[in-house]
């Protein structure tokens, strides 16, 4: 590969040299360069580098710049960064000269944070005769791997507790005589189990969501995913002595993707305000057209989230209150999972808090007018006339 492109180098000519090499302004025509060459060949040979998503620079035997592609350009055009760029480039291109194949990574701040791998090898045999530079930009790969670390972490350290929980509370069974002090136990450890199979049961519907990412076009009524996600939760709102207030929803309204993935973020919203409300208290949740979208807002006045808070809570496993959270049975994933929803189906969603006061949670999604949206298959109405 490196006499492959040492040929092309000098051979075919380098098709765009810098304006210092050649004098002029860059490019070669049919004919000419440093050795001549086949004009056609030549823009190919351009056209394949620039299509190139990598930077790369190509240099002479004195490590002087006789190719960059339009990437390697932008990269380079002027200020710090790119002064700090040139700089490690450079660094590279001289141990490629000198018979190494260097791999470094440059970090850089400023304007945005940003990582580079950069690497080099020299070109011709047996001597060199130039080095190539190859710089590609892997901070979204470096950051889908810190966030792969951090949920193989998580999820270890979230099935451990109540798998370690069970382990010890079957343990304490074992040899426990007294009927009461079983019966408790057995309790605590179906409380333990139904945690683990809530956790397991999110984990499923995430990684559901996360490969969802066009879900169907077909039409949901706004008040028809709306209204089961509320009475789905009824229940749960009773136990805890929390009232859940459906608004009147507008009539007309659907939107456009999948159902179960609807009904899940909504649900999940509704049964995050369930628990952290105090006992007594009431969770509204309101539709409102919004343009050609709605939005479906969720409100408690509950504990609140600190403003510190605000900006991590649709991570997943992110909790503001792990105790509580703990208590009610909260896997930390029912945010992240509103979150995916809403980015899979073009919307979006926002929170805001004032902390002892309460929260609202606002899922903005695109919906269309309908005027008839034919029922489910399987539900039924009854006519009274």
């Amino acid at each position: 590969m490196r006499d492959e492109v040492s040929q092309l180098m000098w051979s075919r000519a380098p098709v765009r040299a810098t304006a210092a090499e050649s004098g002029e302004s860059g490019d070669y025509g049919p004919s000419s360069g440093p050795g001549g060459g086949d004009g056609a060949f030549a823009a190919r040979l351009q056209a394949a580098l620039e299509g190139i998503e990598e930077a790369i620079v190509i240099s002479d035997i004195e490590g002087r710049t006789v190719f960059e592609n339009g990437a390697a350009a932008e990269l380079l055009a002027g200020g710090a960064t790119a002064a700090l760029a040139g700089q490690a480039v450079s660094e590279a291109i001289r141990d490629a000269l000198s018979g190494a194949r260097p791999q470094r990574r440059l970090d850089l701040i400023s304007p945005v944070r940003r990582s580079l791998s950069i690497r080099s090898f020299p070109t011709g045999s047996p001597s060199p005769d130039g080095a190539v530079a190859v710089i590609e930009d892997v901070t979204e790969r470096l950051r889908l791997e810190a966030v792969r670390r951090d949920f193989v972490a998580n999820v270890s350290h979230e099935l451990k507790t109540p798998t370690g929980a069970l382990t010890l509370l079957a343990e304490t069974i074992d040899g426990e005589s007294d009927p009461d002090v079983v019966a408790r136990l057995v309790r605590r450890m179906g409380g333990e189990a139904e945690r683990l199979s809530r956790i397991i049961d999110d984990l499923l519907d995430l990684s559901r969501i996360d490969a969802n990412e066009a879900p169907s076009g077909a039409l949901v009524p706004l008040d028809d995913f709306v209204t089961e996600a509320v009475q789905s939760l009824q229940t749960v709102a009773a136990g805890l002595d929390v009232v859940v207030d459906l608004h009147p929803i507008p009539a007309g309204l659907a939107v456009p993707g999948d159902r179960r993935d609807l009904v899940s973020a909504v649900a999940n919203l509704v049964d995050n305000a369930i628990k952290y409300s105090e006992a007594g208290g009431t969770v509204d949740v309101e539709v409102v057209p919004e343009g050609s979208h709605a939005g479906i807002s969720v409100s408690d006045r509950g504990v609140g989230i600190p403003t510190r808070d605000l900006e991590r809570i649709f991570e997943r496993f992110y909790r503001v209150d792990r105790a509580r959270s703990r208590a009610t049975g909260g896997t930390g994933l029912g945010l992240s999972i509103v979150r995916h929803v809403a980015a899979n189906h073009g919307g979006r969603v926002s929170v805001t808090s004032i902390e002892g006061q309460g929260s609202t949670f606002s899922l903005i999604l695109p919906a269309v007018p309908v005027p008839d949206v034919p029922p489910r298959q399987g539900d039924h109405h009854d006519d009274d006339d």
